[in-house]
């Protein structure tokens, strides 16, 4: 008889967790049990069940696992470029998919499904990262531009790139977008500071600036919603 551990009881084990996503969907599942599933797609002879709660331990939810920076994940004992390579096709799936609802629409029309793409995208990075989303005439995405990654100043933030990259789109309106890995979305000194240089500018040219979102794991903050712009 195969022990709990054994290729053949592994197997079993997947083929149960696939059926009750076939019959059940997401919901009918841990963080820690999606994980599994996802781990067994790269190595498919080992029980990751272990694996997956211990990834779940060290990052907190299955978000945080596949959006975690790979030297991270690889101090975690087995995990190797195998599973790091899955778990990137993962995020890159989920996102892109929370991108497609954003990308012929209306933003300001389709708020809940923004804030979902840039949470998806952003709330979970290890690094602060810098966004603009680029908006025409009525108000559709033009582009989701990175900008700059690190701590958001005057330094990081190149103001000229942020107005000539909309300038070249022929974008009529912009939404500033970064990321709090810290968790709190407060609004620092330097993030109310770029942004009304930012604002100032982008009065004198024509161009509106909608809000300037921080987006974090415990919450989204809106600068339009807080009255900072």
């Amino acid at each position: 008889m195969p022990n709990s551990n054994s290729p053949d009881d592994s197997s079993n084990h997947r083929q149960r967790l696939r059926q009750r996503m076939l019959e059940g969907g997401d919901d009918a599942f841990a963080d820690y049990e999606l994980l599994e599933y996802v781990l067994a797609l790269a190595v498919p002879r080992r029980d990751m069940k272990p694996l997956a709660k211990a990834l779940i331990r060290q990052f907190g939810t299955f978000g945080a696992v596949i959006s975690a920076d790979p030297d991270d994940l690889r101090r975690v004992d087995g995990v190797g470029d195998a599973i790091i390579a899955i778990l990137k096709f993962v995020r890159a799936a989920s996102v892109r998919l929370l991108r497609g609802k954003i990308a012929t629409r209306p933003v300001l029309g389709n708020w809940q499904a923004v804030e979902e793409y840039l949470t998806a995208q952003m709330a979970h990075n290890p690094r602060e990262e810098f966004r603009v989303l680029a908006l025409d005439g009525k108000n559709v995405l033009l582009r989701d531009a990175k900008m700059s990654e690190g701590t958001v100043n005057e330094t990081s933030v190149h103001v000229r790139e942020v107005i000539k990259m909309a300038l070249h789109l022929g974008a009529t309106s912009i939404i500033l977008v970064h990321n709090h890995p810290s968790g709190d979305s407060s609004p620092s000194r330097d993030d109310i500071a770029i942004t009304a240089r930012i604002s100032d500018i982008c009065l004198a040219l024509d161009i509106r600036l909608h809000d300037h979102i921080i987006v974090a794991k415990a919450g989204n903050a809106s600068f339009k919603a807080l009255g900072l712009l």
